[in-house]
């Protein structure tokens, strides 16, 4: 897993609430069996229409927001079901961070699986935001997480909370296999510590 310690990037601001992961990775894209190739479906119903062609009015299909590596949202972004599909797909489009005022909590524990940065700000913090990438075409953010701050070239600078052990995570580009391929030497030399089992074959009359 890529680590995140600092990031600079073009702001997407995606002006809804309870965005869905069904809205984020439709369901009939979840047949793949790899973690990657779900950016192109990511939010699929509102980036195409019904003949297939691009949604000129969505944002991320939009210059240069379809460049965009930071998404800004509502509240209780990531709510239905708990697909894993969803930050696969916007890790995969280039999504590296995404920035609301809430989370839905699976959706949440599942972006810092995999890289990605959620960071919970308060409504009036977003809000302010929004309003900067509407007086700022192509607005960036640059999100530092080793001092937890969000910052703009204008002097805004935004701090936020985050669990002391999701960040070591991400700043360490940590999964659960990555955490636990840290106790690689402990874990095989208790192996080599285990009593040896040998096999009783039993016969049936």
């Amino acid at each position: 897993m890529q680590p995140f310690k600092q990031h600079q990037g073009i702001v997407a601001p995606l002006d809804r609430a309870n965005v869905d992961t069904d809205a984020i990775i439709p369901k009939q894209f979840l047949k793949r069996i790899e973690r990657s190739g779900f950016g192109q479906f990511l939010f699929y119903d509102w980036r195409f229409q019904a003949d297939g062609q691009p949604n000129p009015d969505f944002i991320l299909n939009q210059s240069p927001y379809d460049q965009a590596t930071i998404l800004l949202a509502r509240s209780n972004f990531g709510c239905g079901s708990s697909r894993e599909h969803a930050p696969w797909a916007l890790l995969d489009f280039g999504i590296r961070a995404i920035i609301a005022p809430s989370f839905a909590d699976i959706f949440y524990n599942n972006c810092f699986k995999n890289g990605i940065l959620p960071v919970q700000l308060t409504e009036e913090q977003v809000e302010e935001l929004f309003q900067r990438t509407r007086s700022c075409h192509g607005y960036q953010l640059t999100i530092d997480l080793e001092r937890k701050m969000v910052s703009d070239a204008n002097g805004l600078c935004f701090s936020f909370d985050l669990d002391e052990y999701r960040r070591y995570c991400l700043l360490e580009g940590l999964d659960d296999i990555g955490i636990t391929l840290q106790s690689e030497q402990a874990i095989a030399q208790y192996e080599q510590n285990i009593p040896k089992y040998y096999s009783i074959s039993i016969s049936v009359k």
